[in-house]
């Protein structure tokens, strides 16, 4: 009995062991209500479960999500479940990228806005407008207005194209008299029955026609108006959209074209750069991987990097500069040329690790690289200025300051242009030139946080990645014909990085963790190169085409050198100016060399120097002869010692010459 009683004890205790183990198997290892609990033990946070992505290692973060529901607040998109908050349906944006979030919202007419699926719509104008319209007030969301409405009311002045409401707001002068009061003291509503077009033309930049409900603007013949007030000259090429590169109109007909380093393709139409095939390069907390084109693979080159940040490249030299986000060190790694773009399935190519560049005063926000002048410029929200040095680091100096928050900075020098998108107070995407000289602003309205900026070089149109807007957007150097390319489809809530290359535009977005790309003309062709990248970053495109070493300004678009451009950082502005005829023997390629400025020609310690350096030279002159005439010297002295001399110990020296001289015996020894 005592052996049965045993037994049903060692039994029961290895019972009990499984059950226990089972459950604790069971059981989440995470008690934390704000984490998910792998099945391998691991936790994660909760809003990663059921994201569409293997947060767990062993992907049980991505199981049975299909019969789980959205918060109260939220609602569920219909082909990727994922939960976004409320207030973004019927937003007339596809948030969702199926559409399905403006499915069964009410009717609006173009140009409306829906306040959702029980609500009214809004004209457009009335959005951010500082009043909530939309009972749910998604009408002033942060998402959607970003700074726009504080920017607004903090203005000091209006532009001629607003009216002034006297309360430092500013609206549209096409807002006065139309019966509906924008203005918070209703200000644009008083006094209409006069002719607003006899003040500041209405803000019209051409005709002004007064109305009995206030007035409109008019444009002349081969001219659109744009933004209710301003004209500005019809471009078929931009309008159509359909050459990639150059284009011709000519009577109705439009001829397309490819600029040097590029051939057009027979089958697609579009420009493909020639000679060796483009790296795509972007920055993640893991290290600069190397995407491919294609979406298929992609690899680490450099792994001992400070995280993601904003890339620059040298494509001449193959050089990478990067910077940490929010941090004031630029570092730079040497990427091998790529001949091949495979090699039995594998990525041929190499990388350097990161090196230290330049440490600077205060954090950089945004990075850009002029392969012509070799300049380094960067952006600071901290000190809301933007540098310049040398690509060794060198020579650092300020261009500009009292900025507002610029986040981000592209440079073009070939125009000998500098483009700047400011996020604070107000937003604006601004051009300059390379020397400090002569501000355009280009973008102001519809704008509320630019954090990217990047060039289509053969068009001359400046791109930009808008996270609050959600979009991208062109316009021209000059800042006409602005057009949306890319609107909200699900992968650009926390975009990061953009690039233009042949026929696409390139980005990042954090939050859904992607490298994206999309036809850059229209949106269309929209595909996700890569998914399940930690934290990506800026994106920098290296391809021979996109850096051309052509006739270039020299600081400024109305100064182009016949020979050379010489830059000067070390004077009290940066000095870009030309001078005659180099020796470098390049064809038409300006020869940049930095100045050496006038007071170190001047300096008095130079005379010292040189007054130095002529008397070591004399001095050495003087030793070399004396030592030449040396030997003679000596044997005068000796010839006349041996004959005058009377001691008989030295003999006649011609009869020493009249002996026989006896033979040495070299081989007995």
């Amino acid at each position: 009995m005592g052996h049965l009683g045993g037994l049903l004890l060692l039994i029961s205790c290895i019972s009990q062991h499984r059950i226990l183990g089972a459950v604790g198997h069971i059981l989440p290892a995470c008690h934390n209500q704000l984490e998910f609990s792998c099945k391998d033990g691991s936790c994660i946070p909760s809003e990663k479960h059921c994201d569409r992505y293997n947060d767990c290692d062993d992907g049980s973060d991505e199981q049975h999500c299909g019969q789980l529901g959205c918060k109260k607040d939220e609602f569920s998109c219909l082909s990727s479940r994922r939960c976004l908050p409320s207030r973004l349906s019927c937003n007339g944006v596809d948030d969702c990228g199926d559409g399905s979030d403006e499915h069964s919202c009410p009717s609006c007419a173009a140009g409306l806005f829906s306040c959702g699926p029980s609500d009214r719509c809004l004209h457009k104008r009335r959005l951010c407008d500082g009043h909530m319209d939309c009972k749910d007030g998604r009408d002033e969301i942060q998402e959607l207005c970003g700074l726009r409405p504080a920017s607004r009311l903090s203005a000091p002045s209006c532009e001629v194209s607003e009216f002034d409401c006297g309360d430092g707001q500013c609206v549209p002068h096409a807002w006065r008299c139309d019966n509906k009061a924008d203005c918070s003291d209703a200000s644009d509503e008083d006094n209409c029955e006069q002719n607003e077009c006899l003040v500041n033309n209405g803000g019209c930049s051409h005709h002004c026609m007064d109305t009995a409900m206030g007035f409109h603007c008019e444009c002349p013949d081969h001219m659109r108006l744009v933004g209710n007030s301003h004209c500005e000259e019809e471009d078929m090429c931009l309008e159509s959209d359909l050459c990639d590169q150059m284009c011709v109109h000519t009577n109705g007909t439009l001829s397309c074209g490819c600029l040097d380093g590029y051939h057009l393709s027979p089958t697609s139409g579009d420009c493909k750069a020639k000679g060796v095939d483009a790296q795509l390069l972007v920055s993640t907390s893991d290290g600069v991987i190397d995407v491919d084109f294609g979406g298929a693979t992609s690899r680490t080159l450099a792994v001992h990097v400070p995280g993601p940040g904003p890339l620059a490249a040298l494509e001449v030299k193959n050089i990478l500069y990067m910077a940490q986000q929010g941090q004031g060190s630029i570092y730079r790694s040497w990427v091998a040329i790529q001949q091949s773009k495979y090699t039995r399935g594998h990525l041929n190519r190499e990388a350097q690790d990161a090196t230290l560049a330049l440490n600077v005063p205060s954090p950089i926000s945004g990075l850009t690289l002029d392969w012509i002048h070799r300049l380094l410029f960067w952006t600071s929200l901290e000190s809301d200025s933007i540098h310049v040095s040398w690509l060794d680091g060198s020579q650092q100096r300020q261009l500009l300051k009292g900025l507002d928050k610029p986040c981000a900075l592209t440079v073009d020098p070939l125009h000998g242009l500098l483009f700047w998108a400011q996020c604070g107070s107000p937003p604006k995407i601004v051009r300059v030139n390379l020397d400090g000289q002569d501000t355009m602003t280009l973008v102001t309205s519809l704008l509320y946080h630019p954090v990217a900026l990047t060039l289509d070089v053969p068009r001359q149109l400046v791109y930009w990645l808008d996270s609050g807007m959600r979009s991208i957007s062109r316009v021209k150097l000059d800042g006409s014909h602005r057009k949306t390319v890319v609107e909200s489809n699900g992968y650009l809530d926390q975009p990061f990085g953009l690039a233009v290359f042949e026929g696409f535009v390139y980005w990042s977005d954090q939050d859904t963790r992607s490298i994206c790309r999309a036809n850059k003309h229209s949106g269309s062709d929209f595909q996700r190169l890569l998914t399940n990248v930690t934290s990506p970053g800026g994106i920098a495109i290296i391809q021979p085409a996109l850096q051309p070493h052509s006739h270039a300004a020299c600081g400024s678009p109305r100064r182009v050198c016949a020979h050379r451009c010489v830059v000067d950082l070390l004077s009290e502005t940066p000095r870009f100016h030309c001078v005659g005829i180099g020796h470098n023997g390049s064809q038409g390629i300006p020869a940049i060399t930095r100045a050496i400025p006038a007071s170190r020609l001047s300096d008095p310690q130079f005379a010292g120097i040189l007054s130095l350096i002529v008397f070591l030279s004399v001095l050495l002159v003087g030793t070399v002869l004396w030592w030449w005439r040396e030997p003679d010297r000596n044997l005068t002295m000796q010839s006349f010692s041996l004959e005058e001399s009377q001691d008989p110990l030295i003999q006649d020296p011609r009869a020493c010459l009249s002996k026989e001289t006896p033979k040495l015996n070299l081989d007995s020894e």
